[in-house]
């Protein structure tokens, strides 16, 4: 009797642990598949195609072999990946970007914060990178719809190095990538550890404003907000800039500058400018490039915006004057002049453009309650070991670009 009773308690809590483990293995599998579906419920309504379609797509760009820039040195192929808008729909605005493979993963937040056309240009040295890059873009129209519906990709490679197909098929990268969570854990592991324009090419430069201009040529006549891929816009900033578009402005050139921030890695990223102010207060938040070079923002004047009220629609707050070395970030048109392409690697790729805006007779309006948040504090410390070297070199350029803008715009009274 004794011995019945303790066969049937062990047979029951054989079956209470049995139903334990079935349950933990289907809750398990619900968090992979709720995972695997976690960018999909960004955009309802959609499911990923077949594979298979997009390769005929990707062969057909790539046999072209794609065109070499101005210069010879590196060879662009265009839209890789091409998303659902192309450039002759009803106004709007294009986030511009550019990117190496190490970096792509931010893709994914500036798409969800976004949500809109964006247009990426990924830089890819040394034929394996380019065929890892290739295989990675196959995965990511493969996998990701909805941001194949925002993406327009652009790769660019050196002169020397073509793009094939090989690393696509069965056994390679693509192979052990089943979901739009692996293409995007696989693309930050890449990342992992490495410093901006830290190539691991020997001799490889990164042509920062070669890709900003095959980025924007994707824009068509949009308005485009050409950022860095690791930099977020604030909440609601596309739908708020068409809405301001539509308004009369003054006939002169114009740009609209939106003010750019820093923020500590544990911090969540702010959507508004009520949330920006109350991170700043505590001192978890401040104005971009503030420990590096203060007076590349300076111009900015984050001291009056961060004063100015909160809410209302986005309008221009006020306008301020270009002086050396601001490098603002801003909203332009289709006739901003494009980046000059021979500043690579760190230094005055930007801070050319905005000089060049300067002579070219362009106002620069601050917009009110707009704002890029970059992702960490930026610090000496995590730069790589050539940067004072490429500043000085690009710094003799930029002398010689200030000495060509004289010529280009002989009746301009403004200098850099």
């Amino acid at each position: 009797m004794h011995c019945s009773c303790f066969q049937v308690l062990v047979a029951a809590l054989a079956l209470v642990a049995g139903l334990q483990l079935l349950y933990l293995a289907l809750l398990s599998g619900l968090h992979g598949q709720d995972q695997r579906s976690r960018y999909a419920e960004l955009f309802q309504g959609h499911r990923p195609l077949p594979r298979d379609g997009h390769k005929d797509r990707l062969k057909q760009v790539l046999a072209s072999g794609g065109l070499l820039d101005a210069s010879g040195q590196y060879r662009v192929y265009r839209d890789m990946l091409r998303g659902s808008w192309d450039g002759r729909e009803s106004p709007d605005v294009v986030l511009v970007t550019h990117t190496s493979l190490g970096n792509l993963h931010h893709a994914q937040r500036l798409a969800e914060r976004w949500q809109g056309p964006v247009s990426v240009a990924l830089f890819a040295p040394g034929l394996a990178e380019v065929r890892l890059a290739t295989a990675m873009i196959y995965a990511l129209a493969a996998l990701c719809f909805p941001l194949r519906q925002l993406l327009r990709l652009h790769l660019v490679c050196h002169a020397d190095q073509v793009a094939t197909f090989s690393e696509m098929e069965d056994g390679g990268e693509f192979a052990h990538l089943q979901s739009c969570g692996d293409v995007f854990a696989k693309l930050a592991r890449l990342g992992a550890g490495r410093r901006n324009y830290a190539m691991d090419v020997a001799n490889a430069f990164y042509p920062n404003n070669l890709l900003r201009n095959v980025a924007r040529r994707a824009a068509g006549e949009h308005w485009m907000l050409v950022v860095d891929m690791d930099m977020v816009p604030s909440e609601g900033l596309r739908e708020a800039f068409l809405a301001l578009s539509k308004k009369p402005h003054q006939e002169l050139p114009e740009v609209f500058v939106v003010p750019a921030f820093e923020i500590r890695h544990t911090r969540r990223i702010p959507g508004t400018k009520t949330e920006l102010l109350q991170l700043y207060q505590v001192g978890e938040i401040r104005p971009f490039y503030e420990e590096l070079c203060a007076r590349c923002q300076a111009p900015t004047n984050y001291s009056q915006w961060l004063n100015l009220p909160t809410g209302g629609p986005l309008h221009v707050a006020y306008e301020v004057e270009w002086r050396d070395p601001w490098e603002p970030f801003y909203i332009g048109a289709s006739s901003v002049p494009p980046y000059d392409e021979r500043f690579k690697q760190y230094g005055f790729n930007r801070i050319s453009q905005a000089c060049e805006l300067h002579v070219a007779g362009f106002r620069f309006s601050v917009l009110s309650n707009a704002f890029l948040v970059h992702k960490g504090f930026k610090v000496a410390s995590e730069f790589h070991a050539q940067k004072d070297a490429e500043n000085q070199r690009n710094k003799v350029l930029f002398r010689q670009f200030k000495q060509e803008l004289k010529v280009r715009y002989p009746a301009s009274p403004r200098r850099c």
